[in-house]
């Protein structure tokens, strides 16, 4: 059984790898089909439109106008705030770490800085004196009138480790949520004094300038971002992470927002899955990367909004456009994903079980592993028919 089982595996790699070299390295799980290539898609103007958000029928345009610049204002009290703690020693920075259950490894101890707090504090006290009926959502001091038509969603440093280290990486985000959707949202890294914009029915903007999205068509040519693998709990959301990692081309870690950014920038960056945001670490970026071209949305597909909040988990998955996200989704919204003993020692998975290869795998349609990113049922069922 051992030299049958090694047969085999050397017979599996060896058509991977001829499917490697003809340029193919992801079946499609749904259908057995073999994307041709990896060219990049186009986008046109109207395509960038067609993907904005829409604002509900009855949203003011020229309150929009109005909020977005009031937004820019936000960004700017907020960057006074922030400056001029940046790169200064540790322990002038007041940090604390602010402790949350039920949440991942990476979420359930965060640090907090003074300059969290001052911004926010600014933030806010801007909101309140000019917009009194507003409401206001925002990581570090809570939650008043969420019930209101318009609810501003603040983080004031999304990626307060990078900021704490000297690492240009964090942003402040800003949203503005009419009757529960993002309809505005502001990216703003201080430092490198970048301000993405992204506003319903309209195409984002970095430092006034439009942006598009530019990304691959098929996972295994993707650049994938994410924070960190601690912010996915084990489980079946680990396990579809790690499918994930294995399907996309390269996995990337430590951006934070500005991972959304450079997606919506079409800088290279062509995937962002994460879990366990809160609502003030996702809210800006949906105009911002739907105004670009792109695709964001739960890990099942459902819109991220206020009132979906609890239903989405915090999962986000944002892509460079629709074709990305829709695979993404193949192994996102699966339920139940069990860890494979294929992902960690293929061999030995070959050899669990002592009746054979056929009693092991009696259909092609029964596998389904990732072997280096490739799905094998096909070149299985060749060897199984007609052997090694």
């Amino acid at each position: 059984m051992k030299k049958t089982s090694a047969s085999i595996l050397a017979s599996i790699l060896l058509l991977a790898a001829c499917h490697t070299a003809e340029g193919f390295a992801y079946i499609d799980p749904s259908n057995g089909s073999i994307p041709k290539g990896s060219k990049q898609t186009e986008k046109t103007g109207s395509d960038r439109q067609h993907n904005a958000v829409v604002p509900p029928p009855d949203c003011d345009p020229q309150l929009l106008q109005e909020h977005a610049q009031f937004a820019y204002e936000l960004a700017d009290a907020a960057r006074l705030e922030i400056l001029p703690y940046w790169r200064q020693s540790r322990h002038n920075l007041g940090q604390e770490i602010k402790v949350e259950e039920d949440r991942s490894v990476f979420q359930s101890a965060s640090p907090v800085t003074l300059a969290d707090r001052a911004a926010e504090r600014a933030m806010r006290e801007l909101i309140t004196e000019r917009y009194p009926q507003h409401g206001v959502y925002g990581e570090e001091y809570g939650v008043i009138r969420e019930n209101a038509d318009w609810v501003w969603v603040l983080d004031p440093i999304d990626g307060t480790r990078s900021f704490i280290t000297g690492k240009p990486l964090f942003g402040t985000l800003i949203a503005c949520l009419y009757k529960g959707t993002p309809v505005i949202g502001v990216i703003d890294q201080c430092v490198l004094d970048e301000r993405w914009l992204g506003l319903a029915g309209q195409v984002s903007t970095l430092n006034g300038k439009p942006i598009q999205t530019d990304g691959v068509a098929t996972l295994n040519e993707a650049e994938m971002y994410s924070t960190t693998p601690d912010m996915f709990q084990h489980g079946d959301e680990l396990n579809k992470f790690d499918a994930m990692r294995e399907a996309v081309k390269t996995p990337h870690y430590g951006a934070d927002c500005y991972a959304y950014a450079l997606v919506a920038s079409g800088f290279g960056a062509d995937i962002v899955v994460e879990a366990d945001l809160g609502l003030y670490d996702y809210c800006a970026l949906v105009p911002v990367i739907q105004g670009a071209g792109g695709s964001i949305s739960d890990w099942n597909g459902v819109k991220l909004s206020l009132q979906n909040h609890e239903v989405s988990k915090g999962r986000v998955l944002a892509c460079a456009n629709a074709k990305l996200h829709d695979q993404a989704l193949e192994i996102l919204s699966k339920p139940g994903l069990e860890t494979s003993n294929w992902l960690n020692d293929p061999l030995s998975a070959l050899m669990e079980d002592d009746n054979g290869p056929s009693a092991l795998f009696p259909t092609a349609q029964r596998l389904t592993p990732w072997v280096g990113g490739f799905i094998v049922g096909d070149m299985l069922e060749q060897i199984l028919h007609h052997g090694p």
